[in-house]
């Protein structure tokens, strides 16, 4: 019997060509980008801009200074004759001290001017303006960045915050004493300015022991007796204190919503040391606060601060251009202002739900 072979090779190739134009043509589709994936290449963004550019940071250095001396000028002519223009003055008078605090904190990073020695001496100058002391503030604030985000290394730079389980377990006058420190009115009304003010100048209540602080402490203490013991000769110390006060107030409580903002949002990330990553939790623990074009100026693009703590080397006057240079990172984390007063009620981290929360929302968690 002859066997024809024909008809069993027609029908094979017949469901090749079947199972072929079910198949995707062209390459294979690349597999979904993971969240370290996305996070590093974003960070090699970020790597284009840092550095120094010279001419920027002198000329942020001069619109700083040259208006703040103008206005402080103002104040005290107007301080015993009109001393509601002195208050409003001091308005403009606190935005520049926050931007010479800006020039400090970059120049602590290294960021600010190519020259270590020049940011140095710069950050100290600005450092009597803000009264932070530039050694101190430096050490804090490294410390702060290599720990942002890691539960179990909180405490440095930042506002204090408890998980809901840590909180639950508090005993009554432990979740009252919370409670007071989280309230808006004494976080910035009286906590931020009495640190900045009074608790800067003495080398406890820090995060580094003593006797690694007093003397960046004492340099800043003789450096404010020299800029403020001939102001008092020539204008008056009560005269002193009425410009002075409002001024320094108004920036520590502005300074202080600002690190506040930075990293007290809803979608923010905290994580157990052993699933911390730094780039993971520099990039989305940190907000992009979107704000008006003459408060980003203010605030030296601090606002940005995502790209910040994805990359510290990037002086303030880059962030813009980096932001620019990638519009995915306008998409991460953003804030509006309105967005962000939304904010001051959220007091504690939910390891379960991985998000900040209120007290409101305490019951239904518990």
């Amino acid at each position: 019997m002859n066997v024809s072979l024909k008809q069993p090779l027609q029908a094979e190739s017949r469901a090749n060509i079947s199972v072929r134009e079910r198949l995707p043509s062209g390459p294979p589709a690349p597999m979904p980008e993971t969240q370290k994936q996305r996070v590093r290449r974003l960070a090699a963004h970020c790597q284009k801009y840092r550095g120094s550019v010279p001419h920027l940071a002198i000329r942020q250095i001069a619109t700083t200074i040259v208006p703040l001396i103008v206005i402080i000028g103002a104040m005290f002519a107007t301080v015993e004759y009109a001393y509601w223009a002195t208050l409003l003055l001091a308005l403009p008078a606190a935005g520049l001290i926050v931007r010479a605090f800006i020039i400090q904190h970059d120049c602590g990073h290294g960021s600010f001017f190519l020259s270590r020695a020049l940011n140095d001496v710069v950050g100290r100058a600005m450092s009597v303006l803000t009264l932070t002391p530039y050694g101190l503030w430096r050490r804090e604030h490294a410390q702060h960045h290599a720990t942002s985000g890691n539960l179990d290394r909180r405490g440095a730079g930042d506002i204090n915050t408890m998980t809901v389980r840590e909180y639950l377990e508090l005993s009554k006058l432990g979740k009252l004493h919370y409670k007071l420190y989280r309230h808006p009115l004494f976080l910035f009304g009286l906590g931020v300015p009495t640190y900045f003010v009074i608790l800067q100048r003495l080398p406890w209540f820090h995060a580094l022991p003593p006797r690694e602080t007093w003397k960046s402490v004492l340099t800043l203490n003789v450096g404010l007796v020299a800029l403020y013991a001939p102001l008092c000769y020539f204008f008056g110390a009560l005269n002193v204190l009425w410009v002075g006060l409002p001024v320094l107030h108004l920036a520590a409580a502005l300074g202080g919503w600002l690190f506040f903002i930075q990293h007290q949002f809803e979608e923010t990330t905290w994580d157990k040391a052993e699933g911390w990553d730094f780039q993971v939790a520099a990039l989305l623990g940190s907000s992009y606060y979107d704000l008006p074009k003459v408060l980003n100026w203010f605030t030296g693009n601090i606002g940005l601060h995502h790209i910040h703590h994805l990359n510290s080397m990037i002086p303030n006057y880059r962030l813009s251009a980096c932001l620019e240079g990638s519009p995915e990172l306008k998409s991460i984390n953003r804030l509006t202002l309105r967005d962000s007063l939304r904010c001051a009620r959220l007091k504690l981290w939910d390891e379960d739900q991985r998000r900040l929360v209120g007290f409101d929302e305490l019951p239904a968690i518990a």
